[in-house]
């Protein structure tokens, strides 16, 4: 059956306005659909708002399209520097890696502490002297200094960094005096780091005395991370004398592929060679055995020991000093530099502002090329630019309002002089004359039964 025909001005009810729904510039270019004819006032606005910021902008935004770089050949130098922008943040992202990995490991590196052992004889003083140089009360004593310090501190040269104290650098300090001279309860002088123990820069110690006295100083280096001193069988093997646990395990491993001890067949067991049987015991373990079998081979570190001649003389207030040099490991310098540059949040804000600051230029960029491309339409075939944007704006506005019909069609004559026509006008005067009824109807308060 065939429906009601739509007049042909049944949609000029609403005028078409410039710019109304569905207009579109990019009609006006080649290969363009009329229904895609859009005002450039209408579409593509520049969102600045809050909403807008908090859309994650991705990097093909800041690309420039093909026709914006064909009309400004300049454009070329911005998508070079995009592209070397690219790989500049994949380089910066790969090094940030590597320091968060190398940052997971301790990082030291070697200093040489000198330590200064000074002691100091005073004489006997008369017990009506007024000044008591020494505290001696008339007894003759001495005092024995232990100090240090890094060789080349850079404390020095920075005055805002904090000079590192002396006794941090130990675990314990002993010195054993003459127990001939100073008896079995008092030859003895400790100090032994606990977890409340405030750093110092020396230790001192006075004794009365007027004799010359051999001490023993014993030095405990406070390794961090923890390091053991290997057996001597073992030590030997590896080339190793002190070190840590994670460092002798990857040194013996490096001597089992050195040598090809891994079995072949079994790959998680190792073939001790005679060296390592006499040392582990077994002709054959498995790799996971190797830490359990290597705690009886590691012990604490020893001391360093130095023997120091504590000399008393005629003159008083005479200072003997000795240095001794020895190695340290303390953090490396990099270390904290490292920390800053991944903790640093003022360049990356800087960046996303001026990311921000392409993004909307480039956005501005793509609006002008659209209106751009509208007016060049428009200038070149007035006619047919004004033709094609009717039709865009009519099928639009039958999208809209759900109209159905054939606007090109029924805009020729020839459209109302089919057989159709006939029938459509019985239809329609049927239609007018029911209406007429109805309301005549209602007005004199007659029911249709």
């Amino acid at each position: 059956m065939i429906g009601n025909p739509t007049p042909p001005n049944s949609y000029s009810g609403q005028p078409v306005r410039p710019g109304g729904p569905g207009m579109s510039p990019q009609a006006l270019g080649p290969g363009k659909r009329p229904g895609d004819m859009r005002a450039p006032n209408q579409t593509g606005k520049l969102e600045y708002g809050p909403n807008s910021a908090k859309k994650k902008k991705k990097l093909a935004d800041k690309i420039l399209p093909q026709k914006v770089r064909d009309l400004v050949p300049e454009s070329q130098a911005y998508m070079d520097l995009l592209a070397f922008e690219r790989k500049l943040d994949a380089t910066i992202m790969r090094k940030r890696l590597d320091i968060q990995e190398a940052l997971k490991r301790p990082m030291k590196q070697k200093r040489k502490l000198r330590i200064f052992i000074s002691n100091t004889f005073y004489p006997a003083r008369e017990m009506d002297n007024t000044e008591d140089v020494g505290g001696g009360s008339g007894v003759a004593s001495w005092e024995l200094r232990v100090e240090g310090r890094l060789l080349d501190d850079a404390a020095k040269s920075d005055p805002n960094k904090v000079k590192r104290k002396f006794s941090s650098f130990f675990k314990s300090l002993v010195i054993e005096l003459d127990k001939d001279l100073y008896g079995p309860d008092n030859h003895l002088v400790e100090w032994h780091r606990t977890s409340t123990t405030q750093e110092t820069d020396g230790f001192q110690v006075k004794r009365p005395g007027d004799r010359n006295v051999r001490c023993t100083i014993l030095l405990l280096l406070d390794y961090q991370p923890l390091q053991f001193r290997l057996d001597s069988r073992l030590a030997r093997l590896l080339g190793i004398h002190t070190q840590t646990r994670p460092m002798v395990i990857s040194a013996l491993w490096q001597y089992i592929k050195t040598h090809k001890l891994q079995d072949h067949q079994e790959r998680e067991f190792i073939r001790c060679d005679k060296y390592m049987e006499q040392i582990f015991g077994c002709p054959r373990m498995k790799f996971a055995e190797i830490p359990q079998r290597l705690n009886p081979l590691l012990h604490p570190p020893d001391p360093i020991v130095i023997n120091h001649l504590i000399s008393s003389v005629e003159s008083a207030d005479q200072k003997k000093t000795a240095c001794y040099d020895i190695d340290v490991e303390v953090d490396d310098t990099l270390k904290a530099q490292m920390n800053n540059f991944l903790l640093s949040t003022a360049s990356q804000q800087e960046i996303q502002s001026l990311d921000n600051k392409i993004h909307e230029t480039v956005e501005s960029i793509n609006q002008l090329k659209i209106s751009r491309e509208f007016f060049l339409g428009f200038a070149r075939d007035p006619q047919q630019f004004i033709n094609k944007w009717l039709l865009s704006q009519t099928r639009d506005l039958k999208t809209m309002t759900d109209i159905v019909g054939n606007p090109e069609e029924e805009r020729r004559g020839e459209f109302y002089e089919q057989s159709w026509t006939q029938e459509a006008v019985c239809r329609y005067f049927y239609s007018k004359v029911q209406q007429k009824r109805a309301e005549l109807e209602q007005a004199l308060g007659i029911r249709n039964n």
